[in-house]
C-alpha cells in the first residue's frame, strides 16, 4: 500500500495567535497533534510555544508574507486585530482601515490557495448591539454600535459573500467575553481582570451605571475549545456564537470577588461612573447551535474560573513583591 503525502492531520495557520485567546487555541490544537504556525505582528511570545507550534514573525497586511505561509490543504484560523471596543471610537478610520482591507486580502488569498477551512473569530458581544431579547440567538438583528463591531460584522458578510460566490470554506464564530489567567489588563477590555488587578492593588473598581453591563463571561479554555470544535466538526458557511449562556452584571462580578477578597484581606471599593453610551445594556449569546452541530459545552463555571484567576492574580503579585 502506497502512504499518502497528506499527514494525518490537517496544518493550521494561526493569524493572531500568540494572544490570550489564540494562545489557548495553539496548546489544544497542538495537544491534538497538529502542526501550528502562529503568524504575529510582534516579538515572539516569552513562554515556550508547545511542541508542535511554531511562531513567525509579520504582518498578514503583507501579502508576501502571507502566501510564505499559508498551508494549502491545511487550515486558517484568523484571530488578529488591531484595536479594541474602547478604543476604536479614538480613530474610527484607523479601526477601519487597520482591519478590513487585510481581512478581505486574507479571503482573496485563502480562496487562491486553497485551504481546507477558514475559520474567522468575529465578536458577538459587538455585532448584535443592543439587544432585542435574551439569549442572543445567531438571526438576532445586528445593529452594532461601535467602530469595532461594526468592522467586524463587515468582516462578517465579506467573508460570507466570498463563501457564497465562490464556495470559499469559510466558518466564524463569535465568542463572548473571555476571561482567564493569562489576560492582561490595561489594554480597555477585560472588567474581570481588571476588577481583580484594582482590588489586590488597592483601588477602587470604577463601574459605568448603577449596575454596570450584564455581558456573558466565559474562561478562555472554553473560548478556545469552542473554536476549535468548529474549526474541526463545523459545519461550512455557517456562523456560531461562542458563550456560557448566562449573564452576570459588574455588581454580581464584584460580589463574588468580594468572598474572594475578603478571605485574603482585601476590601472592595467601587466607583460609579455616568452610563457610556458606547455600551449596551446587556449581551448574553445562545450557543445552541454550536453544541447541537459540534457537541461542545463550556465546562469551567464562572464562580471556578473567577477563583482560579484570583489566585493566579495574586501569586503573580507576591512573586513581584506587590503583595500587601
Amino acid at each position: 500500500m502506497i502512504e499518502s503525502d497528506r499527514p494525518a492531520v490537517s496544518p493550521v495557520l494561526l493569524i493572531g495567535g500568540a494572544g490570550f485567546i489564540g494562545l489557548a487555541v495553539c496548546r489544544l490544537l497542538a495537544a491534538s497533534g497538529r502542526e501550528v504556525v502562529i503568524l504575529g505582528r510582534g516579538a515572539p511570545p516569552a513562554e515556550p510555544l508547545p511542541t508542535g507550534c511554531r511562531y513567525v514573525q509579520g504582518d498578514y497586511a503583507n501579502v508576501g508574507v502571507l502566501r510564505g505561509v499559508l498551508p494549502p490543504g491545511g487550515d486558517v484560523v484568523n484571530l488578529a486585530y488591531s484595536t479594541v471596543p474602547k478604543t476604536s471610537f479614538s480613530d474610527p478610520t484607523f479601526d477601519l482601515l487597520s482591519n478590513l482591507p487585510a481581512s478581505v486580502t486574507l479571503l482573496q488569498e485563502v480562496g487562491r490557495i486553497g485551504v481546507n477551512r477558514l475559520l474567522i473569530v468575529s465578536s458577538g458581544g459587538t455585532v448584535y448591539g443592543e439587544p432585542t431579547n435574551l439569549p442572543i440567538h445567531e438571526d438576532h438583528p445586528t445593529l452594532p454600535i461601535s467602530p469595532y463591531g461594526i468592522t467586524k460584522l463587515t468582516i462578517d458578510s465579506y467573508a460570507r459573500m466570498f463563501h457564497i460566490t465562490s464556495g470559499l470554506p469559510v466558518l466564524i464564530v463569535r465568542p463572548a467575553n473571555a476571561y482567564g489567567e493569562e489576560q492582561r489588563t490595561g489594554v480597555g477590555q477585560g472588567f474581570i481582570a481588571t476588577a481583580i488587578e484594582a482590588i489586590q492593588a488597592g483601588r477602587p473598581v470604577e463601574i459605568y451605571g448603577k449596575e454596570g453591563t450584564v455581558r456573558d463571561y466565559i474562561h478562555v479554555h472554553d473560548v478556545a475549545s469552542g473554536i476549535v470544535a468548529a474549526l474541526e466538526r463545523g459545519g461550512i458557511g455557517e456562523v456560531y456564537n461562542l458563550g456560557s449562556g448566562s449573564g452576570a452584571s459588574n455588581l454580581d462580578i464584584l460580589r463574588l470577588l468580594g468572598r474572594l477578597a475578603e478571605a485574603d484581606g482585601f476590601v472592595v471599593q467601587r466607583r460609579h461612573l455616568p452610563e457610556r453610551r458606547f455600551d449596551v445594556s446587556a449581551n448574553v449569546l445562545d450557543s445552541s447551535r454550536l453544541s447541537q452541530a459540534t457537541g461542545w459545552a463550556p465546562t469551567i463555571p464562572l464562580t471556578e474560573g473567577l477563583t482560579r484567576l484570583w489566585h493566579e492574580a495574586l501569586r503573580r503579585r507576591v512573586s513581584k513583591g506587590d503583595a500587601p
